[in-house]
């Protein structure tokens, strides 16, 4: 992806070449982890001619002033997590539209693409892999486009709109081209932000496969917490495709440079091939958990037949140790009724009374241990 930005994206809805305003640059991490949120501001203000930076204003109202020095002009500015009234003021000096200022304040909108007249306002999602935490952080873009201003309102850390800005500022034929160039320059650089992301979540199923045939116990939770990630970054890289065909659509009715729409076409070649490598790990880690799952179960099944075996050998042992007991049993209760002792028992005194018990107890014993070796209890 990255060899292929030259210029300056595709024909912008109803917007006439000329000079662009800047995408908003980097803002400290801080900014955005820090509690409350920071507090919105300009992360920079230029008007360009012919594709030059000309001013740096304080305000936009300065902007506006300076747009009306010369012709061919073009106001760029930038701004990180701006309030009602931040946007409410832009709105007035620069006629946006109310319906999308609303959307711009209160973000967590699906990427589009829509024409109010003569301003586009268009919304993207970036996004980034973060290593340590091995996971992605998405990030809310919007773009207010006219025909001699171009707004960016960021409401998270990426993308870096300070590099878009520098590098249209390193090609000012490009940015001469009007706020089209910055339209573009951003697509660009958020579509190649989706490279490292595509990277970081290859390298995440990889691991997810290994730890699935190791049998590792939480993998159940990881793989479905990727999912949700790999949804979530479909939704965001997805309507890209829509935008783009969106903007190639109106190449003519608003006569579009054939250098942007060159550029253009290269991005949505690199949106293709993100989207179908999403797709992609979204059925794989469905084959993955499909897996798992038969993993897991044949595991289970493994442990419950161990178990059965173990249950029928203990089982075997019972019966063992319940037929010797029965065996034993006879001769115990024979020996027991002579224990007793009693004055009048005429059996002790009968001579063949003692032979006659020892063979009662052998016989039962002899007959038990049959039936029960018959039965295979021993």
């Amino acid at each position: 992806m990255a060899e292929r930005r030259r210029a300056p994206l595709t024909a912008l809805s109803t917007l006439a070449r000329r000079p662009r305003v800047e995408l908003l640059p980097s803002v400290p991490r801080s900014a955005t982890v820090a509690e409350p949120p920071a507090p919105a501001r300009m992360v920079d203000n230029a008007v360009y001619s012919d594709g030059r930076r000309v001013a740096t204003p304080d305000t936009a109202e300065e902007s506006r002033e300076e747009l009306g020095l010369g012709e061919g002009r073009l106001a760029w500015l930038g701004l990180y997590r701006p309030g009602p009234g931040d946007l409410g003021s832009l709105a007035e000096l620069f006629d946006l539209p109310e319906l999308a200022v609303e959307d711009a304040i209160k973000a967590h909108q699906r990427p589009k693409f829509e024409r109010y007249g003569s301003t586009l306002f268009v919304v993207l999602k970036a996004a980034r892999y973060l290593d340590a935490a091995e996971e992605v952080e998405f990030g809310e873009l919007h773009l207010f486009l006219g025909r001699d201003f171009a707004i960016t309102v960021r409401h998270s850390e990426s993308p870096d709109l300070s590099r878009v800005r520098r590098r249209l500022e390193s090609e000012p034929a490009l940015l001469a081209k009007g706020s089209e160039a910055v339209l573009y320059a951003t697509l660009d650089a958020v579509v190649d932000g989706y490279r490292p992301v595509v990277d970081g979540l290859a390298n995440d199923i990889d691991e997810i496969e290994t730890e699935v045939f190791r049998g590792d116990p939480g993998v159940s939770r990881r793989i479905y917490e990727l999912s949700q990630e790999v949804l979530e970054f479909q939704r965001a890289a997805q309507p890209l495709t829509g935008i783009i065909a969106a903007l190639t659509a109106g190449f003519d009715k608003y006569g579009v440079d054939e250098e942007l729409r060159g550029y253009l076409r290269d991005v949505a070649d690199h949106v293709i091939q993100v989207t179908e490598r999403v797709e992609g790990f979204r059925l794989q880690l469905r084959d993955i958990l499909t897996v798992n799952a038969t993993l897991v179960a044949q595991r289970q099944n493994e442990e419950i037949r161990e178990l059965t075996e173990a249950s029928i050998a203990q089982g075997e042992e019972v019966k063992k140790i319940s037929a010797w007991a029965a065996i034993l049993f006879a001769p115990t209760l024979v020996g027991t009724v002579y224990g007793m002792n009693f004055d009048h028992m005429p059996e002790l005194h009968w001579s063949l009374g003692y032979p006659l018990a020892l063979v009662a107890m052998l016989g039962v014993s002899v007959t038990l241990y049959a039936v029960f070796k018959r039965r295979d209890w021993i």
